[in-house]
């Protein structure tokens, strides 16, 4: 059998290519894993917005996880976009069936452009069925919030809502600090619980508005070294650099929230 390592996304396909499944193929191939893919859910979407969602049958949802499980070595997976409580459900009951190693949990919640992604219903099933699955959760600011009903203003309230979320099931929790209300702060901190440790990273806060699918890319990248058998906070710290690399060199496509640069690390690294 093939050594390569294979990951798995389940989420939503960005027609724009900036987001969701596209985002997540994109990093996997340059973090060099084989990308397979289970689709969630249609958009019609681009840099200016989200403009039709449409939802994949529950049955063809299951279809797809069992077509992957079947046929490919999947050591690390991701969950991007469930729109819905019965996704929730249907996509953790399947999950239950197979091993697919290490989960990634991105709880997508609010596109770019400000469009609800997640029915509010939906938060409760997804903290009952898909919280105690994850072995790592990467919700930015308002997801964390929206989780725990916390709310996050430094430190200290940061520690608090990760204690929540690994009381709910999960290993290790990174809070994407990119909303802190210090918008005017020359850097950007995420914060990292592990079940043994916790540290900060930062990175500068970079001008631009091309940030679509930076939450995507980060947690595909986290899976995609968690696949080639990277500890944890390696994988996260890797996917640290990756995403800041793609944020700092736009592509300056589109005419609003353009997406993030998904070769600029490998470039770098070329460079170096």
């Amino acid at each position: 059998m093939s050594k390569i390592s294979q990951a798995l996304t389940i989420a939503g396909s960005d027609s724009g290519g900036g987001a969701g499944i596209q985002a997540d193929l994109k990093t996997f191939q340059m973090r060099g894993v084989f990308g397979t893919s289970v689709l969630t859910a249609i958009t019609a979407q681009n840099t200016l917005g989200v403009f039709d969602i449409h939802s994949v049958p529950l049955s063809t949802i299951e279809s797809q996880i069992k077509a992957i499980a079947e046929d490919f070595q999947i050591s690390a997976f991701k969950i991007g976009m469930l729109g819905t409580e019965k996704e929730i459900e249907c996509v953790a009951n399947a999950l239950c069936q197979y091993n697919f190693g290490k989960l990634v949990l991105d709880p997508v919640m609010i596109a770019k452009g400000g469009t609800p992604l997640l029915q509010q219903d939906a938060i409760s099933a997804l903290q009952t069925y898909l919280l105690p699955l994850a072995d790592v959760i990467t919700p930015n600011l308002p997801e964390a919030e929206a989780l725990t009903g916390i709310k996050i203003i430094d430190d200290s309230t940061a520690y608090q809502a990760a204690k929540k979320l690994q009381d709910l099931g999960v290993n290790t929790v990174v809070i994407k600090g990119e909303h802190l209300a210090d918008s005017q702060s020359t850097h950007c901190r995420d914060w990292i619980f592990t079940p043994t440790t916790h540290f900060i990273l930062e990175c500068p806060r970079f001008p631009t508005r091309h940030t679509h699918g930076t939450g995507c890319t980060f947690s595909a990248c986290v899976t995609a070294e968690l696949a080639k058998g990277q500890a944890v906070e390696t994988a996260i710290k890797i996917a640290k650099d990756y995403i800041s690399a793609a944020i700092s060199h736009p592509l300056n496509i589109g005419y609003g929230y353009g997406p993030t640069n998904h070769w600029a690390y490998q470039d770098l690294l070329i460079e170096e």
